[in-house]
C-alpha cells in the first residue's frame, strides 16, 4: 500500500500550490508577478524587479536603486472526471482545493558592478485532495508537501552591455501523503489507511547570463540545478485489513531529484511604448524514471507490498514556449499580454490521479502601475486549460481506476515593488 503513497511525494505535493499550476509536471511559474502577466515570456531577460532574483540572477546588474519586491498567486482550479473504479466510488472532482504561492525578493546594489540580493518562492508542487469515497482512493486519496526555496545571490557587471549572476539554493520540503488500503475482509468498504510523513532539506544554484545585444535587445540564459532529496520519515497504517499490524508506524526513506532546468528569452523594446517577450525552457524530466522508497521493521507478512517499493514513472524531457507583450500606456501605467505552450512529461500508460495533467495552454494578462517611481504594483490573471488526459492503472493487490480528467484553472496574482 505504501506504493501508492510515494507517487505523490513525486508529485511534492505543496499546501502552497495546486495541481493544475501554470507549468509542466510539478513545477510552478509563479514566482514572479510581474512576469505572470506576459506568460512568462522574457522571464530571463527582461530583470524589471527583484524577482529576477530567480528568472535570471544576472539582471540584479540592471537594478540601480535598492528594492524589495513582495505578493503571491491565488490559484481556482476545476476537474471534471468521468470514470469508474473495481470497487466503485465517486468522482465529484473537486480534488484542488483554493490555494496560494507566496514571494519575497530583496536586491541591493553594492556599486557599479555588484549587487546583492536574496529570494525565497515555491519551485515545484501541487496538492491533491479527494473526497471520501473517490473511485482512484486506492491508487491516491490526498497529498500535502510544503517545499520552499530560499536563495542568497550575487550578481557582477563586466561593463553596460554583460553580467553574470549566481545563488545558492536552500530547499526544504515536509510533506504529508494518505491513500485507501483495500479492506480484503470485505472489498470496497472499511478501507483502511496509508499514511507517510517526510522532510529533507538540500542544496541547489541558480546561474545566469544577460546580454545587451543591441540597444534594444536583451537576450537572457538561466540555469535552474537539479536537486537531490533524501526524505526520511514514517509510513502508518491503519485499518481492519491490516489484522494485527493495525496502527503501526514504520521507518520510511524515499530518494527523489527535482530536474534541472535551461531558460532562454529575449526582450526586445520596439519603440517607446512597446516591449516585446520571447521565451522557451527545457527540463530534464526524465530523472524521473522510477521512485524506490524503502521502510525498515516491516514483519514478513507485510513485507511484499510494504518492504521496499519500486514504481516506474518514465516522464519524457518537455519544452515550454511563450510570446507576450508590454504596451506602456502612459507613465503610470503599463499593460501586459502572454500566450504559452507547455508539455506535460507524464504519459497514458503511468499516469496516475496523483498528478492527472496533460499538455496545456496559457493565455496570461497583466498590468503594472506606478504612481510614485518609488512603487510598482503588478497585477496579473491567468486562464489555463488542458487537453483531456486518460488514466488506466491497475494491480493486484488494488484492482482497477480508469478514467478521463478534464483540467483547467484560473490564476491570480499581485504585488508590490518598492524602491528606496
Amino acid at each position: 500500500m505504501k506504493k501508492v503513497m510515494l507517487k505523490t511525494s513525486l508529485g511534492l505535493a505543496v499546501t502552497l500550490a495546486s495541481t493544475q499550476l501554470f507549468a509542466s509536471g510539478f513545477a510552478l511559474n509563479e514566482q514572479s508577478i510581474s512576469g505572470m502577466g506576459t506568460g512568462f515570456a522574457g522571464r530571463s531577460s527582461s530583470a524589471d524587479d527583484a524577482s529576477t532574483v530567480f528568472g535570471n540572477p544576472a539582471g540584479m546588474s540592471r537594478l540601480k536603486r535598492e528594492q524589495v519586491t513582495v505578493g503571491g498567486a491565488a490559484i481556482i482550479a476545476k476537474s471534471d472526471i468521468s470514470g469508474s473504479g473495481t470497487f466503485g466510488g465517486s468522482n465529484d472532482g473537486d480534488m484542488v482545493p483554493t490555494v496560494g504561492v507566496p514571494l519575497g525578493y530583496y536586491v541591493k546594489p553594492i556599486d557599479d558592478h555588484w549587487a546583492f540580493g536574496i529570494g525565497m518562492y515555491v519551485p515545484f508542487g501541487l496538492v491533491t485532495d479527494y473526497e471520501d469515497g473517490f473511485a482512484g482512493r486506492y491508487f491516491g486519496s490526498k497529498s500535502e508537501v510544503q517545499i520552499v526555496t530560499l536563495q542568497p545571490t550575487i550578481s557582477y557587471a563586466f561593463n553596460d552591455k554583460v553580467s553574470i549572476g549566481f545563488g545558492p539554493t536552500i530547499n526544504r520540503i515536509d510533506g504529508t501523503l494518505e491513500s485507501a488500503a483495500l479492506n480484503r475482509g470485505s472489498p470496497g468498504s472499511n478501507d483502511g489507511k496509508v499514511k507517510i510523513s517526510g522532510d529533507d532539506t538540500a542544496i541547489g544554484y541558480n546561474i545566469g547570463v544577460l546580454v545587451q545585444a543591441t540597444d534594444s535587445t536583451r537576450v537572457g540564459l538561466t540555469y535552474h540545478s537539479m536537486v537531490d532529496y533524501k526524505l526520511e520519515g514514517d509510513t502508518k497504517i491503519s485499518g481492519a485489513g491490516f489484522g494485527p499490524f493495525n496502527g503501526s508506524k514504520f521507518d520510511a526513506t524515499l530518494k527523489l531529484k527535482t530536474p534541472e532546468s535551461v531558460d532562454f528569452s529575449v526582450t526586445h523594446e520596439l519603440d517607446a511604448n512597446w516591449t516585446l517577450y520571447a521565451g522557451s525552457t527545457w527540463t530534464r524530466w526524465s530523472r524521473l524514471e522510477a521512485i524506490t522508497v524503502n521502510n525498515e521493521g516491516v514483519p514478513a507478512p507485510l513485507n511484499p507490498s510494504l518492504g521496499q517499493i519500486s514504481e516506474e514513472q518514465n516522464w519524457h524531457d518537455t519544452w515550454a514556449h511563450a510570446i507576450g507583450a508590454a504596451y506602456k500606456l502612459n507613465k503610470q501605467w503599463t499593460l501586459r499580454t502572454g500566450f504559452s505552450v507547455d508539455q506535460s512529461p507524464t504519459n497514458n500508460h503511468d499516469r496516475s490521479p496523483r498528478i492527472p495533467t496533460g499538455d496545456r495552454k496559457v493565455l496570461s494578462l497583466g498590468a503594472g502601475y506606478s504612481p510614485t517611481d518609488d512603487m510598482t504594483i503588478d497585477l496579473a490573471y491567468s486562464y489555463l486549460w488542458e487537453e483531456d488526459t486518460k488514466i488506466n492503472q491497475s494491480s493486484p493487490t488494488k484492482g482497477s481506476y480508469n478514467a478521463k480528467y478534464e483540467n483547467s484553472a484560473h490564476g491570480l496574482g499581485a504585488s508590490l515593488t518598492y524602491r528606496f
